[in-house]
């Protein structure tokens, strides 16, 4: 029998026990709080079919997401969790979150009246999480507004109370300080509401900021929350590209769109295929003016030749012994090798950006006990 699975040129392991291991990991950081997950952005990029039944089984009761299609998905996989949606409630829509029974974030006076409207209104009494700007300037009440609504009773009872950290990434941030203080100021206006402060970052803070629930997103995936030490968390992705062909070039000869990388000696550049459209990005071109991205070929870390383009990418495995890598071997370009917070930092971005701008065009596979 044939296998009728379309040919793939890159390859995407997604790893469920790492995944799980990394939520535990957050979880003991501050084992008086639960820790909840954030699954935003398709599961940052690794589908929420497999990240969520993986951490429902491993315990995580309460998911956040950024939008109210997504609280609907979560909710088809995990029918008893509580689910946040960040972005707050959709204007006109409540019925929308009382039907998948799903809790905005309400972070302004006006969706805190609709939000109560709508609950007085039709008797739900799911709950939404009241959203206080501590120094972020994004989303939130200010925390006078927080003050003065306390002041009028019974307008909205919230079950969560929550701000978010700007600066959490760098512990001595001067404004680490300041939110720590605004929002323990708020608690004491909700003594009896859940608190959450701490994402990832706040999760591995030295500061006594654990309150009742934690809010871990980009650890859970591998990326590193304690950046002045080594990562502590499980690599979850690994990702992989199949060589093309592997050709001589020639001294004097260009390699790739705008002839940006030239040979002067004799060459060998093995061509894989992967490229921006499937979300390995242009940014990790080859420069003279910073650390460009790079392959782990053959047992070898090799740089890339020339620009990334759409489809394909070229990588200078001149080093390698001849033979070493030929048309159909696998390289790795995010893994154990190379982790998603190094292939970021040579691609000028961050992790979170590598994993969500991860493409379809793969073949994924998904490794785990957790895996269905």
């Amino acid at each position: 029998m044939t296998d009728s699975t379309p040919p793939t040129y890159a390859r995407l392991t997604i790893d469920t026990d790492a995944l799980v291991t990394n939520w535990r990991l957050c979880g003991q950081q501050r084992p008086d709080a639960e820790c909840a997950a954030v699954v935003k952005a398709d599961g940052y990029g690794l589908g929420l079919d497999n990240v969520v039944p993986a951490l429902g089984q491993a315990g995580c009761r309460t998911f956040f997401v950024a939008h109210i299609g997504e609280g609907e998905y979560v909710r088809r996989l995990g029918r008893t969790a509580m689910i946040y949606v960040l972005c707050g409630l959709v204007p006109g829509r409540g019925d929308d979150y009382a039907r998948h029974d799903l809790r905005p974030v309400l972070g302004s006076l006006e969706e805190i009246r609709e939000w109560s409207s709508f609950c007085a209104t039709t008797g739900w009494q799911g709950g939404a999480a009241l959203h206080v700007d501590t120094g972020m300037s994004r989303l939130g009440l200010r925390v006078e507004q927080a003050q003065a609504l306390v002041a009028e009773g019974d307008l909205f009872k919230p079950t969560l109370l929550m701000s978010h950290l700007a600066c959490a990434d760098v512990h001595h941030h001067p404004l680490n300080a300041r939110q720590f203080q605004a929002f323990a100021g708020v608690r004491r206006l909700y003594p009896e509401v859940p608190a959450s402060l701490c994402n990832s970052y706040g999760v591995f803070h030295p500061a006594e900021i654990g309150y009742d629930l934690l809010r871990p997103g980009v650890a859970l995936y591998g990326s590193n929350p304690a950046l002045d030490k080594p990562n502590p968390m499980k690599p979850v992705v690994t990702l992989e590209a199949q060589v093309l062909q592997v050709r001589t070039v020639m001294p004097g000869e260009h390699v790739g769109y705008g002839a940006t990388w030239t040979t002067r000696t004799p060459a060998r550049i093995a061509v894989v295929g992967i490229g921006y459209a499937d979300g390995y990005l242009r940014s990790g071109s080859f420069s003279e003016d910073f650390d460009s991205a790079i392959a782990y070929v053959g047992g070898h870390y090799c740089l890339i030749a020339g620009r990334i383009s759409m489809d394909m990418t070229a990588i200078d495995v001149t080093a390698l012994p001849e033979g070493g890598v030929k048309r159909g071997d696998w390289v790795e370009l995010i893994g154990v090798h190379l982790p998603v917070d190094e292939v970021a930092r040579r691609a000028g971005t961050i992790s979170y950006e590598i994993l969500t701008s991860l493409g379809a065009r793969y073949e994924r596979r998904i490794i785990g006990e957790g895996t269905s």
